[in-house]
């Protein structure tokens, strides 16, 4: 898979996940939907 590919697989995955959805608290509004890097790297 390629740098892109795996980028767009990646942030398909985060959008489909909430905050919520794993129990992290839910702060401001998004400007994206799903998970932040930051915060999957603090699941992980």
């Amino acid at each position: 898979m390629d740098r892109q590919g795996l980028a767009t697989f990646l942030r398909s995955r985060r959008e489909r996940i909430t905050p919520r959805d794993v129990g992290l608290p839910v702060h401001t509004r998004r400007r994206t939907p799903g998970l932040r890097r930051e915060e999957v790297a603090q699941l992980a």
